[in-house]
């Protein structure tokens, strides 16, 4: 049976990977749209490859540049910027794949909640923003939330619908980033340091954010909202492989674990394919071959994120929306080498103590404040310039 696909964040990493285990398999997917910020050059060889009925850059300014280059073509519509990103996404398909980077992904996310179509996650934000609108969406449309984060399609995998009466805690690994173990003073690390990943091959963003803990942060409130754990139920613990993704320990002793290769098409292609495995090609983990796999405490003084992620689920309201755009904020500096590494927390932190709570009433109040408190984080973060 054909699937329809929507394909949200088709040039990003996850994007393209989709797109090549799409292109690889027997089973049949119809793509109806992809969708990406600026990239129109990629986008256009996708659609020439794919042909999906729609295209969208949300960029408008690369509009023209997307349409001349695929002016020969008559059988695509091709639209830009964020109204038709939302439109788009109403339309109800087998899955939506929510890959956008940023605030950006929220709206879409929710509209194919609401229009009936099953969501492969991989955009943050839906969730550490409006986790608690989104999960209840689901819950009244009977929509499956299927993770690509591949921690918590680790986690959904060993769960699948087992009693949490018996489940005494979760456990997210993170492979330590760039700095684990590295004798350096945050405030020296540069952008190339902080963006050298040993396992994974990521954007600047998510690999700064590994390096500075942030990501298991982040990672740690999405799991609260898709899981519906206590947040003390929740830990993180460094394993450097990057083999075991997700551990479950039940009551009685017993502990469950999802292991695979560091290879994000893992939990992709199990998207994908939700409730099927029917995805061969990626390749089979040989543990002979890894012979030893390490576990480490996180060194909480040291990379304080996760803890500070935890104190902000318990506030609630606003304070997840600050959390997440202060980093983003923060690590768009330190990337443009306007701020020291060490900074990023202290801008989060500082943002998170000085901007009054409040609480949300739907999702556009979580767009419109996004928006609102950008100028007054940057404000914040202009203290911490060199």
């Amino acid at each position: 049976m054909t699937k329809d696909i929507i394909l949200y964040g088709s040039t990003g990493s996850i994007g393209v990977n989709t797109l090549s285990i799409i292109e690889n398999t027997d089973k049949e997917y119809n793509i109806i749209a992809l969708a990406c910020n600026n990239n129109y050059q990629l986008l256009s060889v996708q659609a020439r490859k794919f042909k999906p009925k729609y295209i969208i850059i949300n960029d408008s300014k690369y509009y023209n540049n997307l349409k001349d280059e695929l002016s020969d073509l008559n059988n695509i519509t091709i639209l830009h910027g964020s109204d038709w990103l939302y439109k788009i996404a109403q339309i109800k398909c087998d899955l939506f794949i929510s890959a956008i980077v940023g605030i950006a992904g929220l709206m879409p996310t929710y509209n194919a909640i609401k229009a009936g179509s099953n969501i492969a996650l991989a955009n943050k934000e839906s969730l550490i923003c409006a986790g608690q609108f989104m999960m209840d969406l689901c819950t009244k449309n009977n929509i499956n939330i299927l993770p690509i984060d591949s921690e918590h399609n680790a986690i959904f995998q060993i769960l699948n619908n087992k009693e949490k009466i018996h489940i005494n805690n979760i456990i997210l690994t993170a492979s330590g980033g760039p700095l684990f173990n590295k004798n350096i003073n945050l405030k020296d690390v540069t952008i190339s340091q902080a963006t050298n990943h040993p396992n994974w091959k990521m954007g600047k963003k998510i690999s700064v954010d590994s390096a500075s803990m942030m990501n298991k942060a982040l990672e740690v409130i999405e799991a609260y909202y898709l899981f519906s754990f206590h947040i003390d139920q929740i830990d993180v613990v460094i394993h450097p492989q990057s083999i075991i993704h997700g551990l479950i320990n039940y009551n009685d002793g017993a502990t469950h674990a999802v292991m695979s290769r560091a290879d994000m098409k893992v939990p992709i292609s199990y998207a994908l394919s939700f409730p099927k495995r029917d995805y061969y090609h990626n390749e089979i983990l040989d543990l002979c071959k890894i012979r030893n796999l390490e576990f480490y405490e996180v060194d909480h003084k040291r990379f304080a994120a996760v803890n500070i992620a935890k104190e902000t689920l318990k506030k609630g309201g606003n304070m997840p929306t600050i959390f997440n755009i202060a980093n983003e904020i923060a690590v768009d500096n330190f990337l443009k080498n306007n701020i020291t590494f060490d900074n990023i927390i202290n801008i989060v932190s500082d943002s998170l103590d000085k901007i009054l709570y409040c609480k949300f009433d739907n999702i556009e109040n979580i767009i419109d404040y996004s928006g609102q408190i950008n100028d007054q984080i940057s404000l914040i973060a202009k203290k911490y310039f060199k």
